[in-house]
């Protein structure tokens, strides 16, 4: 049913009809959502509990030393 569907000419008009939809300036950015759906789909698919890109942590400064009080 499927056997040539992603044939190269199949895909360039696909490509300049999603072109003529969205505009040159908003295909990137689809492509960049795209991108980042399947890799949070692959993702759960494996089980992973972190994301694919988690967000950078800020170093943690060791707890002050306790003070010593003298009466």
């Amino acid at each position: 049913m499927f056997e040539g569907l992603f044939q190269p000419m199949h895909l360039l008009v696909i490509l300049g009809i999603a072109l003529l939809v969205f505009g040159p300036k908003k295909l990137p950015e689809l492509g960049k959502g795209l991108g980042e759906s399947i890799r949070g789909f692959k993702a759960a698919l494996n089980g992973s509990d972190t994301p694919a890109n988690p967000a950078p942590k800020e170093p943690s400064s060791p707890p002050p030393p306790p003070s010593s009080t003298k009466n």
